[in-house]
């Protein structure tokens, strides 16, 4: 019982930090680099704050796969209900389909925004901060990280049904 308490604690604990951090950097750190007088320092300085951020959302990303996967294990379910498909046939397995569709899309924007289009950006901007290409990568950005913090939310709300159920 204590390692299952441990265990949903440090995945509560992931998930704060994972959207605590994409909260913090739309509505702290971004808007105080739009104003006039940041212009200078905003390019290098939020590619500064991603590359530090980055290690700390993989690494909650990480710590959110293994202990969901831990707490499965707790509550009765492992590869063999997964395997033989009757994880699936409930409302639990469901809602935990649907919450993991989330995750892995989640996991591959993320991976896209980190590689290409966060890189894309910090070039572009740096080489012509008012070019069109420079904004309209500043845009997909803008539009991938409030993407990623709306799949999160849901996933989040997911978790509680999986917890608590499904409204009725």
């Amino acid at each position: 019982m204590a390692w299952y308490v441990l265990v949903v604690s440090l995945h509560i604990l992931a998930a704060c930090v994972w959207i605590g951090g994409m909260v913090f950097l739309a509505v702290a750190v971004l808007p105080v680099l739009r104003r006039p007088a940041y212009q200078s320092v905003a390019v290098p300085l939020i590619h500064a704050v991603a590359l530090q951020f980055r290690w700390i959302a993989w690494t909650t990303l990480g710590l959110l796969i293994a202990t969901g996967v831990a707490t499965l294990h707790f509550r009765g379910f492992g590869w063999a209900q997964v395997r033989d498909g009757s994880v699936w046939r409930s409302g639990f397995g469901q809602v935990l389909g649907i919450k993991l569709v989330l995750v892995a899309l989640i996991l591959a924007i993320s991976a896209w925004h980190d590689l290409i289009v966060g890189p894309q950006f910090t070039r572009a901007a740096l080489m012509d901060p008012a070019s069109r290409r420079t904004r309209r990568l500043r845009r997909a950005a803008a539009w991938v990280g409030r993407l990623m913090l709306l799949l999160s939310i849901a996933v989040v709300a997911l978790g509680v049904m999986l917890v608590r159920g499904v409204p009725q």
